[in-house]
């Protein structure tokens, strides 16, 4: 295993995890960038201390994910009664280039953060002993000392649970409606609409059409208030699903179905500037504003092509990635207006 960039925030020039990033995810603490474990697929008896960790994470969702919790300099599983200040995902299983699937989150996170100054979870790549990579991400709803902090995902916030409303649940809505739902549960709603906007913008630019209804939250603030989470789960997912989508809900930006001038004359029916200029002016973002928010995802960022090449990506995935994202550049910047 060679590793030239920090695996953290992708600096060049370190062999492990960067001082800035240990600052940032570890309280500064000297944390190894290698895990105690195997991956848990591949060795008997970690694979039992996994499965056992699983049980007693309160996190849901399809990929396999553990809690970890910092004791001393080293990273280790949570065992029973303790509250875990990370979570671990390995390669999930059933998808195209699953072996990408942690450098890709960990690159689209970190473009997010670095490059559009989203507020992410604090992430980074570690490895497993046997040198395969996984995810890594800290707890934003545990506070210091473990204090849990008040967290509601958008799927709870419209009412929606499988048993109610069947296994499509997290995808039956429309990015209009969570904005209705952030104005009513939100006090700032106005600075946090801004916030959701450059999500959904950053998400189509990017190929994330798993975006889904769990995948925004609220959070408390200490204040007793709410706000957006850290943006969290980012991740290109045309690389690992054929035949994905533009979004991810099923009624995509709006509440009524809605296809701009542009998208009805092309024969992809692709969304264009100009969807995104009217889903803003549609929860109620300032016209004026919508264009000082938009301008970042209009141009080409060098940036961006940086940190693909630094990322932990394989040849292949890099230039299949900075495919995608060229070919939704175009797609964002094309307008019935010219």
């Amino acid at each position: 295993m060679v590793i030239n960039n920090c695996p953290g925030l992708l600096r060049k020039g370190f062999f492990g995890y960067s001082p800035l990033f240990l600052r940032r995810m570890f309280n500064g603490r000297k944390v190894s960038h290698i895990l105690p474990y195997n991956a848990p697929e591949t060795d008997e008896e970690d694979q039992i201390k996994f499965m056992q960790n699983r049980k007693r994470i309160s996190i849901s969702g399809v990929q396999e994910k553990y809690s970890l919790i910092l004791e001393k300099n080293n990273l280790r599983l949570t065992e029973e009664k303790e509250q875990g200040t990370f979570i671990l995902k390995p390669k999930p299983h059933g998808l195209r280039k699953t072996a990408m699937v942690p450098a890709n989150e960990h690159v689209t996170m970190q473009i997010a953060n670095q490059v559009y100054k989203i507020n992410t979870a604090e992430n980074g790549l570690v490895y497993f002993r046997n040198e395969e990579p996984a995810y890594l991400t800290r707890r934003f709803d545990v506070g210091y000392k473990g204090m849990k902090l008040a967290k509601e995902d958008f799927a709870s916030l419209a009412g929606k649970t499988e048993e109610n409303a069947g296994k499509n649940f997290k995808y039956d809505y429309s990015y209009e409606g969570i904005a209705k739902l952030i104005r009513k549960y939100v006090g700032a709603w106005k600075i946090e609409f801004e916030k959701f906007y450059n999500l959904i913008v950053f998400n189509f630019l990017f190929s994330n059409s798993d975006a889904h209804l769990k995948n925004f939250s609220l959070l408390e603030t200490p204040n007793g208030d709410f706000v957006l989470s850290p943006a969290y789960d980012l991740l290109d997912t045309r690389i690992h699903v054929e035949g994905d989508g533009f979004f991810a809900l099923d009624d995509e930006l709006f509440d009524e179905w809605h296809l701009s001038d542009y998208r009805i004359n092309n024969e992809q029916h692709h969304p264009c500037k100009d969807d995104f200029i009217d889903f803003g002016k549609k929860i109620g973002i300032n016209e004026n504003r919508i264009s000082i928010l938009l301008e970042p995802f209009l141009v080409k960022q060098t940036n961006v092509e940086d940190l693909v090449k630094k990322s932990f990506l394989d040849d292949d995935t890099r230039s299949e990635y900075l495919d995608h994202y060229n070919e939704r550049l175009s797609m964002l910047n094309r307008s019935i207006y010219g």
